[in-house]
């Protein structure tokens, strides 16, 4: 099938890929010269492990084109995806859909024949009306079909997400539309996976639903957590003891210092606010927000208790990753972005090490120097923060360790050690929820 994919930016990119390794010939397509012309040199412009190696081959192997002018690929198209960045609206909290808007725009004027339009942004309940109406409007004699097609893709396993998901939600009435949708996914049919259809709107709201239970999750063994280091107990324990009742689930109990990333922060906001307009307050994911916002700025004075003493002016602290995971390059409201500024705040030096979030975090980071590994980061430095969980800084020499910092003193907001072993190893350590 021939597809066209608007934007290219984690969504587009990644599923417009994937797409066209299931044999289909993609166009992605964006407004932005400058990423286009990186795409065509075969660079690519985010941090998704395999991605590059997944692109380089399909445009190889001529499924895969990237263009700044869409008209073409979008008249040819048996579906045509919109994968726009959906932020959160400034001053409002709802979400941003004005690229949406002007991507069913573009469509309306261009599509030719039966077209399924595809909304693979994240968008508040009844965005696919307004989509259908804007193309209506533009173009009344077009015939299409407006589908909800929610991304589930984590970032750092993206690619497999999408080759071997939990499952596929197609929300549509439309029986033309559900004939492309699902031979679109059809070679997911090797691996059993179900695909879910819907009405429109149900659609919409199961990807909302889905990050706010998620988020709330995180924030339930977070504040789990700080009981733990209150009464003696082991979250990781707790963690475990709860996650293996299958009605509750092992993933997403690790607890640490607040989510972020690209969907939880600006989804459970959306849907506050959506919630909020319908006259229908969803109570627990607005105290989700809350708890989450007040736990990333807490973590300053962690480490500041842990120091003893809440001005931290002549000493330095050093991280060991600044992005919101591991694996991505993503910064998009990451914790570090509110605890460093909060220990700088106290009169620390902030001196951080991230293996591929360098280039972003300078951006919004200001006033903290950047250095080329984790042992440069901890020179010098009077604690050491491990503030995200990358795979190399699972198995750092304790020893050297020790001798680069002025004191023994590290603070792991991401429970990658054992308090046991890090203090037989001379540090004072701190984590989360082990007390």
């Amino acid at each position: 099938m021939r597809v066209a994919m608007i934007g290219t930016g984690y969504v587009g990119l990644v599923s417009g890929a994937c797409f066209a390794d299931f044999g289909h010939v993609v166009t992605c397509i964006d407004k932005d010269p400058s990423k286009i012309e990186r795409l065509e040199k075969g660079e690519i412009p985010i941090f998704e492990p395999g991605l590059d190696d997944l692109v380089a081959r399909n445009v190889r192997e001529g499924r895969l084109f990237f263009t700044l002018d869409g008209a073409q690929a979008i008249k040819d198209a048996d579906a045509v995806f919109i994968a726009v960045g959906t932020p959160t609206r400034r001053g409002d909290g709802h979400a941003d859909l004005s690229y949406v808007y002007a991507a069913a725009e573009e469509i309306a004027g261009l599509i030719e024949g039966f077209t399924v339009v595809v909304t693979k942004s994240t968008v508040p309940v009844g965005t696919g009306d307004e989509v259908e109406s804007i193309i209506k409007r533009v173009n009344p004699d077009a015939q299409f079909a407006v589908v909800s097609n929610p991304e589930f893709l984590r970032e750092g396993a993206a690619i497999e997400d999408f080759k071997r998901p939990d499952r596929v939600v197609v929300g549509t009435d439309d029986d033309r539309a559900q004939v492309v949708m699902r031979e679109l996914y059809r070679p997911l049919s090797l691996n059993e996976t179900p695909i879910v259809f819907t009405g429109r709107r149900t659609s919409e709201l199961i990807k909302y639903a889905a990050n706010a239970f998620l988020a709330m999750k995180i924030t339930f063994i977070n504040e789990m957590a700080d009981l733990c280091e209150k009464v003696g107990a082991d979250v990781q324990q707790v963690a475990k003891g709860i996650g293996l009742d299958k009605r509750i689930g092992a993933k997403f109990l690790n607890a640490g210092p607040g989510y972020g990333g690209s969907c939880f922060p600006k989804d459970t906001i959306a849907l506050v606010k959506t919630a909020a307009d319908y006259g229908a307050p969803t109570r627990l994911i607005e105290t989700t927000v809350e708890v989450n916002a007040a736990r990333k700025k807490a973590m300053a004075d962690k480490v500041a208790a842990v120091l003893g003493t809440e001005d931290l002016s002549g000493k330095t602290v050093g991280v060991l990753g600044v992005t919101f995971k591991p694996n991505t390059d993503d910064m998009r409201d990451a914790p570090s972005l509110d605890i460093l500024p909060a220990l700088q705040a106290k009169g620390a030096k902030v001196v951080a090490f991230d293996p591929e979030g360098r280039h972003e975090a300078e951006k919004l980071l200001e006033g903290v120097t950047f250095t080329a590994g984790p042992y440069e980061a901890a020179d010098g430095a009077d604690v050491l923060l491990i503030l995200t969980e990358w795979d190399q800084f699972r198995a750092l020499d304790l020893d050297r360790l020790k001798t680069l910092l002025k004191a023994p003193v590290v603070v792991d907001l991401r429970n990658v050690y054992k308090p046991h072993e890090m203090v037989r190893s001379g540090f004072t350590y701190a984590s989360i929820g082990r007390g």
